[in-house]
């Protein structure tokens, strides 16, 4: 017995090829972080806190993954292609696309996988509720 299956997968890759791909971490669950304060100078962070906190921080420690969150947040429409990053680097684009991975399975990159390009977009809640963490203490 033949199947014939071409028609099917053809239909099911249009459909998943413009998907968004995210396995993104959650937002800092920061209470109080819109406080007079910075939660840092107001109270101490809990174990799975600390643990979330560090782990975006090693993130951006690197000087490329942060050169790459500055590229992309401030790219033109607010997303950017490695294919848009490459030139800025003298690396080659594997090594781009492992940082870029770094940041996005930290949480702190959201991707978007259009046909054979990856776009990637800054998660601005991400950024919001880390600089808030580490805000000017009070006064």
């Amino acid at each position: 017995m033949t199947v014939y299956v071409w028609p099917y997968v053809a239909t099911r890759f249009d459909q998943c090829q413009y998907r968004c791909v995210s396995k993104s971490l959650p937002v800092l669950d920061l209470p109080g972080a819109a406080a007079c304060c910075a939660p840092l100078s107001r109270e101490p962070l809990s174990q799975g806190q600390a643990e979330q906190v560090a782990a975006l921080l090693k993130a951006l420690a690197d000087p490329v993954r942060l050169r790459l969150m500055s590229l992309i947040a401030s790219h033109p429409g607010g997303e950017a292609c490695v294919c848009d990053l490459a030139g800025a680097f003298e690396l080659s684009q594997p090594t781009i696309s492992h940082h870029l991975k770094v940041l996005h399975e930290t949480g702190l990159l959201d991707r978007d996988k259009r046909g054979v390009w990856v776009y990637y977009r800054a998660r601005t809640q991400a950024l919001a509720s880390l600089a808030a963490l580490i805000g000017s203490p009070a006064s």
